[in-house]
């Protein structure tokens, strides 16, 4: 069975998808964490010229098809770099472009000259210029998956810090979908330099194309991860700071007395008003509520409680939770999760039983 018009079919259908997704995300309608967006667009654009190759071959166009494949060529070793940066803006909410990310340029700008020289090179000397361009394209896409997926990891621990739901704001999308997709850009990097005429196996691009659709799913679902003004974000930045500086903002921000007053205070607070039942409290709103700057509240909760925000809210969470499950009222655990504050039965269920060492279910029958 001759399946060259199916994966031609494919082809068409991921180059198509990933250019229309790109455009999408860059132009974002929704104005939901605009320069990550803005990046991750110019991302999936790069990334669909792993297929252009095989597009263009479809045209034949004499003269022009091998300066086009040299462009696409050049083009595609800018792709993890891309991806890398729209993690750092989706990250960090005041993250900024400065002079010193042109070091990032200097890895793939070699590589178009070594690209450059491969086409000028006649001699033997083909072979060993195919390996040395494999070994670059797939030392940065190494490099570049590693970078990001461990700011992605840091992100994750540094939004406990801000959020009480890390429910689409955690990146955890990306995490999931980029070791795949730096794969298939690896292979496919080596069909392309390698030059290899046949098509990539069509396993490859159905898997390729599942992917194109996860990453259409997450991204067009986004929440704003920092849903909070300019200037809030600036007081928010000191949570994305490296170790080093975060240790420099652990100094006395108020006195030991202040301290225990304002500890007084949040308890009241939480007690009398249980702003925790709002799924959407941040530390921002928090802050508001007992008029403390943002910088001020985390160190209320880091220092005086030794809690992150995160664990802090939704520690009343499931002390209401277990309130309502005592009672002889016929909910169901969705209602309970979502009286108690939580948004969903499955933050429910894995905060309830990190707090407790047990399920919701468990604790309901254990007092029956």
């Amino acid at each position: 069975m001759n399946l060259t018009p199916l994966n031609d079919f494919i082809v068409i259908h991921i180059f198509g998808s990933l250019t229309l997704l790109s455009f999408i995300t860059f132009f974002n309608p929704l104005k939901t964490n605009k320069k990550g967006n803005l990046w991750f667009g110019l991302f999936l654009l790069f990334y669909s010229s792993f297929w252009m190759e095989e597009i263009i071959e479809y045209i034949k166009l004499p003269g022009i098809n091998s300066l086009l494949v040299f462009v696409i060529h050049s083009v595609q070793i800018f792709t993890s770099v891309l991806f890398y940066f729209s993690v750092m803006f989706y990250a960090k909410p005041k993250f900024k472009l400065k002079k010193s990310h042109l070091i990032h340029l200097i890895v793939p700008i070699f590589y178009i000259i070594l690209r450059v020289v491969k086409g000028l090179n006649t001699s033997n000397e083909q072979l060993r210029l195919n390996w040395a361009l494999i070994v670059v394209i797939l030392s940065v896409s190494v490099f570049y998956l590693a970078l990001s997926f461990v700011k992605i990891r840091k992100h994750q621990r540094q939004i406990l810090l801000f959020s009480s739901d890390t429910k689409g704001v955690n990146l955890n999308w990306l995490e999931y979908i980029v070791m795949q997709f730096v794969g298939v850009i690896i292979v496919v990097a080596i069909y392309n330099i390698l030059n290899i005429s046949s098509a990539p196996n069509i396993l490859i691009n159905v898997i390729n194309l599942i992917t194109v659709y996860l990453i259409a799913y997450n991204s067009l679902k986004q929440r704003e991860i920092f849903p909070v003004t300019e200037s809030r974000k600036e007081e928010l930045a000191f949570i994305n700071n490296d170790k080093e500086e975060q240790e420099k903002e652990r100094k006395k921000i108020i006195s030991d007395k202040e301290l225990e007053q304002q500890k007084q205070k949040l308890n009241e607070l939480m007690k009398n008003e249980k702003p925790f039942l709002d799924s959407e409290l941040n530390l921002v709103k928090l802050a508001e509520m007992i008029l403390l700057t943002p910088h001020q509240l985390s160190y209320v909760i880091n220092e005086g409680y030794g809690e992150n925000f995160f664990q802090h809210v939704n520690k009343y969470r499931v002390e209401e939770a277990k309130i309502l499950l005592c009672d002889n009222e016929n909910r169901t655990m969705l209602a309970v999760a979502f009286d108690s504050g939580f948004n969903s039965k499955t933050s429910f269920n894995t905060t309830f039983k990190k707090i407790t060492e047990q399920t919701p279910s468990d604790f309901k029958r254990n007092i029956q």
